[in-house]
């Protein structure tokens, strides 16, 4: 616990942020995170130890009661850690973890697969499928071998023959899918899409946001504001006769007990060096009591085992970015 890229996330609500891997076969143009085999701004990619994940995850779902939900997404594609099935099932074994979910785009996802997260306890699918178009959800993921239509025909198939809920995830990107809401809602609302987790809805679009280290494709005009994106939606809404904008309690969602913070902004820490972290220039550091780890920003190499003091510069949620005394 204590970085944004890897590990256990805590915003103080009944759900429960869990990533288990910064790996993504898939290139999206739009990605926040810089993720995939064209990444430039990491020189790091990171693998949890299923149980060291199952511990962590037992920890803050201890502090928070029951009707938990774990969802496993990420900087990366949640699915591209090779015992994805054995982690959902030792989260969905925690005492107060009631439903466990998935963010994926879903490229590497099949009947197989399914059934062997079936039986490890997945409930829900979140899928970002952002086009209906094979051409246009190509272009926008970023690879060739991506077919929209496969992942689609898989999850209805998910939705009759196990018991995974699959809702769409979709980002709407400005000057290249907005018109492909309308075919996704349409799959959506045939499939019943959202139905097994009793939401009123199984379409959530996303607002397409510039980030520091993410990828910026080139937009017609400046970026929605928030104001536009939900009188879009509203509109969308009319056309359609489809719900989408939801308030986070019809999803489930409640305020929770937060995970103790052990250090504060402006709070000197010691701690031994683990190597590199996720963005270059960036140093993953322990503090010497093993409670958090810490991004550290301001060392010239990236070396193991040296002692160092650093200040904390932020720490909401309990994610620690730090710089070296």
């Amino acid at each position: 616990m204590g970085h944004i890229a890897f590990g256990v996330i805590d915003r103080g609500t009944n759900v429960i942020q869990v990533r288990p891997s910064t790996l993504c076969f898939h290139r999206c143009i739009f990605c926040s995170v810089d993720a995939g085999p064209t990444a430039r701004s990491r020189w790091a990619e990171f693998l949890v130890d299923p149980g060291q994940l199952a511990s962590w995850v037992e920890a803050v779902a201890s502090v928070k009661g029951p009707g938990l939900e774990a969802l496993l997404d990420g900087v990366g594609e949640p699915l591209s850690h090779p015992e994805i099935a054995g982690i959902i099932e030792r989260i969905k074994s925690i005492k107060g973890v009631e439903r466990v979910a998935i963010e994926t785009h879903g490229g590497s996802l099949s009947k197989t697969l399914a059934k062997r997260l079936e039986r490890a306890g997945l409930d829900r699918i979140n899928l970002s499928i952002d086009a209906r178009s094979g051409a246009i959800a190509r272009r926008l993921v970023g690879v060739d071998w991506y077919d929209v239509d496969r992942i689609l025909s898989v999850a209805e198939w998910i939705l009759k023959e196990t018991s995974i809920d699959v809702v769409l995830t979709p980002v709407v990107v400005p000057g290249y899918n907005e018109s492909e809401m309308v075919s996704l809602i349409e799959w959506a609302r045939r499939v019943g899409a959202g139905r097994k987790s009793g939401w009123p809805t199984g379409v959530l679009i996303q607002k397409f946001e510039v980030h520091r280290y993410g990828r910026k494709p080139r937009l017609q005009g400046r970026p929605w504001s928030w104001e536009r994106f939900y009188s879009w939606l509203r509109r969308l809404e009319k056309a359609t006769g489809y719900k989408l904008i939801v308030e986070p309690e019809e999803l489930g969602f409640e305020y929770r007990p937060r995970v103790e913070k052990p250090f504060h902004v402006g709070q000197r820490v010691s701690g031994i060096t683990l190597g590199r972290g996720w963005h270059r220039g960036e140093i993953l550091v322990a503090d010497s009591g093993w409670r958090r780890v810490i991004a550290v920003y301001g060392m010239p190499e990236p070396i193991e085992g040296v002692e160092v003091e650093v200040r904390i510069v932020r720490d909401k949620d309990n994610i620690f970015v730090a710089e070296l005394v």
